[in-house]
């Protein structure tokens, strides 16, 4: 089924009934062959209602929704169909609020639902090791002290402090992907550990003069600019693509959602990391590559589950 739709009319009279949403994810699921969730085996047998099938080998009976982020799911198709493309097209993001009021449904549930689409976007194809020449920088969400009330007010946590914010390692590959993660510190092992796990070695790497990058010399070809002494570009060297990341991230933070939780702030990354790397796509061609991505499931229990 082709796509070309540009606005939400238009992706409404695409899908206009819960019949064409469940042919199109049964074509973005099942595009190279029809499959059960359970076993993985290819001899299925379809019901005659059209939405049920029953595995051969198995015997479980299951519907094209088990196995996806859509499982168990009592809202139409029609209205998760309408979230993704919302999520996928606003370059910022969309709240949880904003949600239930355009889809009408609850506070919670577009909450939810967002989670799950989030879980969706976290793809395999972006976590291929980043290389040629990447940008590596470190920055820390959380509120600002001076923000804060006085008698709220932490002393000590400026700079690089973990206290009282969040500390978030980015990668990105100059005409690439980006990639981007919470970690418990910025030590030395912490941060070359991060980068050697996602940046093919032997590849040219742009960093401020924070100290722990200065180990990864042996591994790539280290260069760095001095932000200290007011130097952000020397040559090749310079941290502003990332930079530039970091800010839609923290714009979309600040006037989308006010607030986001440490226990959450990987979702909302792979949300922001996810946009990135499909900025090249159209609005139909992002919809139908979330909706080629939307195995693994999300229950509720989980992702509210207390942190271990």
């Amino acid at each position: 089924m082709e796509l070309k739709f540009k606005s939400i009319l238009e992706l409404i009279q695409t899908f206009p009934d819960e019949e064409t949403c469940l042919e199109f994810l049964k074509q973005s699921r099942w595009s190279e062959g029809e499959y059960c969730p359970h076993c993985g085996h290819t001899k299925i047998y379809a019901f005659s209602d059209g939405k049920n099938y029953k595995c051969a080998s198995c015997r479980k009976r299951f519907s094209v929704k088990v196995g996806t982020v859509f499982e168990d799911t009592k809202i139409p198709l029609q209205k998760w169909f309408m979230a993704v493309y919302l999520l996928t097209a606003h370059k910022k993001g969309i709240s949880s609020l904003q949600l239930s009021r355009d889809i009408d449904v609850t506070q919670k549930t577009a909450w939810f639902m967002l989670h799950r689409l989030r879980h969706a976007s976290n793809t395999k194809a972006f976590n291929e090791p980043l290389r040629n020449t990447v940008e590596v920088d470190e920055t820390y969400i959380g509120g600002k002290e001076k923000n804060k009330h006085r008698d709220k007010r932490t002393k000590g946590t400026q700079g690089r402090n973990t206290d009282t914010k969040t500390a978030v390692m980015g990668m990105v590959e100059r005409g690439g992907n980006v990639m981007a993660m919470t970690v418990s510190n910025v030590q030395n092992n912490m941060v070359q550990r991060t980068v050697l796990d996602n940046v093919l070695i032997g590849s040219n790497l742009m960093t401020d003069e924070f100290s722990p990058y200065k180990k990864l010399r042996s591994y790539y070809n280290h260069q760095a600019v001095r932000h200290s002494a007011g130097q952000y570009v020397s040559g090749i060297a310079h941290t502003n693509t990332i930079e530039g990341f970091w800010s839609l991230f923290k714009r979309g933070v600040v006037g989308i959602y006010h607030f986001v939780s440490k226990k959450h702030l990987d979702r909302y990354l792979t949300e922001y990391t996810y946009r990135y790397n499909t900025r090249n796509l159209s609005e139909s061609a992002r919809f139908r590559n979330l909706m080629e991505n939307c195995n693994g499931r999300l229950t509720y229990n989980q992702l509210t589950a207390r942190a271990a």
